[in-house]
């Protein structure tokens, strides 16, 4: 059967089964999750590390992922020992993390890093000091899927990057916790980037929001990644139907069509970590999926057919996404803090986090 045949067929072949629980009351958790938020959540006030983590005790959350190297007004040690005592006083762990680290990425900046084995060395050496179990880092972005051998010579270059670092990050201690990012990785590619670098000192920084711009259901990424999860992006989304086939938008949580309770409900059985870190962005219609159209599909010359199947299951029940009406129309930064804070509200008063 060809693409658009089975395409055709998803809706009288077996769709009922794949249709979440949506709604379903949140049940009393296994074991407590640790609640927290990536400082790009709130980019657009351009805090640095002091003024997130001092935001992040007023929020009473128990991690603080910062995302970026450039979050510090100094990558010197007495500095950085400085913010780490800052972080303990305020009952905060610190996850530390940086952009790509893939030399061959259009996403990686070597003016502004140098070469990649370098920059990744100068993760690790931060998340050291700053007492950071992980040290998050990404491929690229969907940019990286187009081109000769589309994604896969850029999973090789990481890999050698990756191995390249792996005593610095054995000896600390630190599991480099690469993300499936803006659409570069589905989630069983990045297990085996994982797998080929050494998953003992190799994670994942699982993102259901990003999983979406794979043509991923959050519910597969969770599967396919959550053994291998040391940290987390997490946010909700809403898939809908195009002409040519599917686009998405992020929403803050519980907006979307992620069915959470039963989201949560996995997470708790499958990842070892207990870090359920937020990066809300939110309504602004992202990526566009045009699967109906062959060129499409150069882009992802092995996706796996039972999976997108999932995917365009999830586009299916899509729908009409209802901003709240609180929310503040501008600027940027108040919607952003806006979007957070009820994220949080959510996660605790639905979900129980």
């Amino acid at each position: 059967m060809n693409r658009r045949d089975f395409i055709g067929s998803l809706t009288a072949v077996g769709m009922a089964g794949w249709v979440g629980s949506v709604g379903a009351p949140a049940e009393t958790a296994r074991r407590k999750l640790r609640l927290g938020f990536d400082n790009f959540s709130i980019r657009d006030f351009k805090w640095k590390a002091p003024q997130c983590i001092e935001y992040a005790a007023s929020l009473k959350v128990e991690i603080l992922l910062l995302s970026d190297l450039d979050v510090y007004e100094s990558l010197e040690p007495d500095y950085l020992k400085r913010i780490r005592t800052q972080a303990d006083e305020a009952g905060i762990q610190l996850h530390v993390g940086t952009g790509s680290i893939c030399p061959t990425s259009s996403s990686y900046n070597a003016q502004r890093w140098g070469p990649a084995v370098e920059h990744a060395r100068l993760l690790l050496r931060t998340a050291r000091l700053l007492g950071s179990p992980v040290a998050r880092c990404y491929l690229g972005s969907r940019r990286d899927r187009e081109g000769d051998g589309g994604i896969y010579p850029h999973i090789e270059e990481t890999v050698k990057v990756l191995k390249a670092v792996r005593s610095q990050a054995e000896e600390a201690g630190i599991k480099l916790a690469v993300e499936n990012h803006a659409g570069d990785l589905q989630a069983w590619e990045l297990v085996d980037l994982i797998k080929s670098a050494g998953a003992g000192y190799v994670g994942a920084t699982l993102d259901p929001g990003n999983a979406v711009w794979t043509l991923e259901d959050p519910m597969v990424n969770l599967e396919t990644l959550g053994p291998y999860t040391v940290t987390t992006g997490i946010r909700d989304s809403m898939v809908s139907e195009t002409a040519t086939g599917a686009q998405a938008m992020w929403t803050n949580m519980g907006r979307g069509q992620t069915d959470w309770p039963a989201y949560v409900r996995r997470f708790q059985e499958l990842c070892p970590t207990d870090a359920f870190v937020l990066e809300i962005i939110s309504y602004k219609w992202g990526n566009e999926m045009p699967y109906l159209q062959p060129a499409f599909w150069d882009r992802f010359p092995r996706a796996r057919a039972s999976e997108f199947a999932r995917f365009v299951a999830l586009a299916k029940r899509g729908g009409e996404v209802q901003i709240p009406p609180e929310r503040p129309t501008g600027p940027e930064s108040a919607q952003q803090k806006f979007d957070l804070e009820a994220s949080l509200r959510y996660c605790r008063e639905v979900l129980g986090i």
